[in-house]
């Protein structure tokens, strides 16, 4: 749609002027701004610009829905309205981490930490999804693709090889992107990921299997040879103590021998630690959180379902969500081979999609043209697993269908915890099922479907009683 200038003027003023924006950027969808006086904001002068979506305060940012494509160019005009040069996105995070309490700090840095490698994992779950259509039996007759077409067998090889490098050297990119976070070398976080799991380090998959584990006899103290692949803390807080030795050897060792002395010793100090110390404390924390997780879904699996599916999309309203994708990280690289959690997410994100779509129907009967029109595409968009739109531009403004999608989603969660489902963190909305393991597609797709239907029938009915309810009271 074409952007005028005085759409771009309006929202500058909604927001309290340009006095008002300390930071000011963007992604994808929205305009993510840090301002001085959330207070100013005129909410309903905002919601009633053609340009505006949705509107959210999260992660102490205030953030402005106005879509894909369309977003760019009103950045571009609200930069110039508001006479400042644009701040990047890491200006803009740590403006408003100022503002966070310690949990809000805590929960930016996993976001800060996962969200990068997120495309990573992504496509190697769609491409898993791809090798499952290719190698499961009774999807497409009696054997699987791979045994009617042999000649696609090696082809589907390969996707498997391509699928799993990101979940095997998972390690590796937790320690890049957490490095880049605690302001080291990325380069050198990479590496320690790559050390922690090395082929001479004995794999902990194999000790069940009667394997001793060797160790390294260094001054006196035995040190296991342990690989740590498929771990998400003992790289993460790893990764944490060299990025502090690397920074404080850049302070006192000279420039002309840094390339020599920093990169060697933090690795080296980091490394024995790592071994030593840091991995099995961090392993051992990281097998209690995915002791207590297996537990809960084994034991009472409704009720772990139930509760996630219904605090989810709350969650993503203050951002604490982010939290979840360490321990997903965790259950993919433990034994069970996957996690509980992202399929309860996945089917929050269509429950969201099909209230939006019951907020369409409800404005249409209402003749509410703009309103209508904003719910019919986020909940195409909700649909395919992008919730934003739907969310903050529909349902939680009109409440009944945040409601509906909660409701549906909770009962939903509550199946497929009792089912144990497992999937990987990887595509989201109706398409996820593909990143769902096999054995599970059918109680999954029943739950899609369901997902697709229910939340969009009790939106209007719970627009309709309301609307009712509210002609009695006035009668």
């Amino acid at each position: 749609m074409a952007v005028k200038d005085k759409d771009v003027k309006q929202i500058v003023e909604a927001i309290g002027g340009a006095e008002n924006v300390e930071t000011a950027t963007h992604c994808v969808t929205r305009l993510r701004l840090v301002l001085k006086d959330d207070d100013k904001v005129d909410k309903d002068k905002l919601s009633d610009n053609p340009l505006v979506k949705g509107q959210f305060k999260a992660d102490n940012q205030y953030q402005i829905v106005i879509g894909p494509g369309t977003v760019d160019e009103v950045y571009k005009k609200f930069m110039d309205n508001i006479g400042k040069e644009g701040a990047s996105k890491d200006e803009v995070k740590a403006a408003a981490a100022k503002k966070g309490n310690p949990l809000q700090r805590l929960v930016k840095l996993l976001g800060d930490i996962f969200i990068p490698i997120l495309p990573a994992i992504v496509t190697a779950g769609l491409l898993m999804g791809i090798y499952n259509l290719l190698t499961m039996k009774d999807l497409f007759g009696p054997k699987p693709l791979t045994e009617q077409f042999p000649q696609i067998h090696d082809f589907a090889d390969i996707v498997n090889v391509i699928a799993t490098t990101a979940f095997i050297f998972l390690p590796a990119l937790i320690g890049w992107s957490s490095m880049r976070v605690f302001g080291g070398n990325p380069v050198l976080g990479l590496v320690l990921g790559l050390v922690l799991m090395h082929p001479q380090l004995v794999s902990q998959y194999d000790l069940n299997q009667g394997s001793k584990i060797p160790v390294w006899h260094i001054f006196g103290l035995d040190v296991k040879q342990l690989n740590y692949q498929g771990q998400v803390l003992p790289v993460l807080l790893a990764s944490y103590v060299l990025a502090q030795i690397e920074k404080a050897l850049n302070k006192v060792v000279h420039d002309s021998i840094k390339m020599l002395v920093v990169g060697p010793v933090a690795l080296l100090v980091t490394g024995f630690l790592a071994f030593l110390v840091i991995g099995p404390i961090a392993l051992w924390i990281g097998t209690g959180i995915t002791d207590a997780v297996t537990f809960l879904f084994n034991r009472a699996g409704w009720l772990g379902g139930a509760i996630y599916g219904l605090f989810y999309a709350p969650l993503v309203i203050t951002g604490l969500h982010h939290m979840f994708l360490a321990v997903d990280f965790q259950l993919m690289g433990s034994k069970l081979g996957g996690t509980y959690l992202w399929p309860i997410l996945a089917i929050s994100n269509i429950c969201q999609g099909s209230a939006a779509f019951g907020a369409w129907f409800v404005y249409k009967r209402r003749k509410m043209a703009k309103e209508e029109g904003l719910a019919l595409t986020s909940g195409i968009s909700g649909l395919l697993g992008v919730t934003e739109p739907a969310m903050f531009g529909v349902n939680i403004p009109m409440k009944y269908p945040f409601v509906a999608a909660i409701v549906t989603s909770c009962v939903l969660g509550s199946i497929i915890g009792a089912s144990k489902v497992l999937g990987n963190v990887g595509v989201g909305g109706v398409p996820a099922i593909i990143s769902i393991q096999k054995e599970y597609w059918i109680v999954y797709g029943i739950c899609t479907i369901i997902a697709v239907i229910v939340p969009a029938i009790l939106t209007v009915v719970f627009s309709n009683f309301a609307k009712n309810k509210a002609k009695e009271m006035v009668d």
